[in-house]
């Protein structure tokens, strides 16, 4: 791991809970680091796993409302002059805008679980104007499995938590093809109707 990433986990660390919050706010690194980090602080007994469950899960809605609203009140141009200061490059921001149109107001919980689309995806729900509480409510959804899954892996990898990727493999991956099986079936009863 490079001294870069732990030098701000061990910021975020000190922080507590706010700094599992804070981490999956501002994603510098990867939440499954963050929360894996987390794990491993609940592990040596520093942090609660419920509040830190809370922490991740406050965290990674507000990331993805600061997007959905910029996408709300400055559309895609805002986001193409200034995406690129917070990591969302044009490429994302076409795709997840075709996943929407596609897949509608259902995909905010499914693509949450894919790289690449799950942060950008907040942005063509903020264009098309989504309702808030429903946007809000498929964010919490998908974000509050993802916090219970890597900080229990990170807890019970204990000083292992690094590691967390490689041990996570097995786990995500059915839980993409679950979200995807969710959107499609979203997808086609919407359709349908």
């Amino acid at each position: 791991m490079s001294d870069f990433i732990y030098s701000i986990l061990m910021t975020l660390s000190s922080l507590g809970y706010f700094g599992i919050a804070l981490g999956l706010m501002i994603e510098i690194i990867p939440s499954e680091i963050v929360l894996g980090y987390g794990g491993y602080l609940i592990s040596k007994g520093v942090l609660n796993y419920p509040l830190a469950v809370i922490a991740g899960v406050i965290g990674g809605t507000i990331a993805q409302l600061f997007l959905y609203w910029a996408g709300y009140y400055g559309g895609r141009p805002f986001l193409e002059k200034y995406g690129k200061y917070v990591f969302i490059k044009k490429r994302q921001i076409d795709m997840s805008e075709q996943w929407f149109e596609k897949y509608g107001a259902g995909v905010i919980f499914s693509a949450r679980f894919i790289p690449v689309v799950r942060h950008a995806i907040s942005i063509p729900a903020g264009i098309a104007k989504m309702p808030f509480s429903k946007f809000t409510l498929y964010t919490v959804a998908a974000i509050l499995p993802w916090s219970i899954l890597f900080l229990y892996l990170g807890e019970i990898l204990g000083k292992n938590w690094a590691n967390i990727k490689t041990y996570a493999e097995p786990y995500v991956m059915p839980i993409i093809i679950a979200a995807v099986i969710i959107g499609v079936i979203y997808y086609l009863i919407k359709r349908k109707k």
